[in-house]
């Protein structure tokens, strides 16, 4: 499941990141609510973390914006203040759920679960291309029935990638979105890590759903997608 931080405290950021990172989430962040608007436009999120004071449109403003737009992507509100009135006015702009800082990780990822199941009966579905089957909400992968075991990070690749089937993910989109802001195009990383998708996925079966795009990235597709061969 893919869930947007959106926090302009960079520390605070980083230790849900990697904290949620571990928890087998696949994480986006934003560090202002501007930015927060764009990736939820560009992208499908699970959940949003949302914090109310941000720089250039405010958490307030940004839930208010997604509600409007008919978007019902759970939101959890964080703040520093612990008022009954900020509460009232987070919630009544259409956060589900409010963190006040400091917060207990643990405390913060129950919250996550709970939301997570209220939705389940919405956001069932298994994502699927050709055999290979992604489960989002156990985090199993199995092609033609057999079970594939991922690293952390190999099924953060395959989640992104299979959520953008036929589609071309870019190497600075797939950095910046496994890796994080700090990911430098010059690293092989991405590389050597679908080298390792395909090894799991592709091995052993005809058609191939794993891409190579030349000079630009790669994409998942099956073959009845019409992709030419590469």
């Amino acid at each position: 499941m893919t869930i947007l931080v959106v926090e302009d405290e960079v520390k605070i950021t980083r230790f849900i990141k990697r904290g949620l990172e571990m928890e087998h989430y696949t994480v986006d962040v934003a560090y202002n609510g501007e930015d927060a608007i764009e990736k939820i436009e560009l992208n499908s999120y699970d959940l949003i973390i949302l914090d109310i004071m941000l720089p250039k449109k405010s958490g307030i403003d940004v839930v208010k914006q997604l509600r409007d737009d008919k978007i019902e992507t759970p939101v959890i509100m964080l703040t520093a203040k612990d008022t009954i009135e900020d509460r009232v006015k987070g919630l009544d702009a259409g956060a589900d759920d409010y963190l006040v800082k400091p917060f207990a990780f643990g405390e913060l990822v129950a919250r996550i679960r709970a939301l997570l199941r209220r939705e389940k009966t919405v956001k069932s579905t298994k994502l699927q291309i050709d055999d290979l089957i992604l489960d989002p909400a156990t985090h199993d992968v199995s092609r033609a029935g057999k079970e594939l075991k991922l690293s952390s990070k190999e099924y953060r690749l395959l989640d992104y990638m299979m959520r953008r089937p036929g589609h071309v993910c870019t190497r600075t989109m797939i950095g910046e979105h496994i890796w994080g802001y700090n990911f430098t195009d010059d690293s092989n990383v991405i590389d050597v890590y679908i080298s390792y998708l395909r090894r799991k996925v592709d091995k052993g079966f005809r058609n191939k759903l794993i891409h190579t795009v030349r000079d630009v990235g790669y994409k998942i597709q099956d073959k009845g997608l019409g992709l030419p061969k590469t």
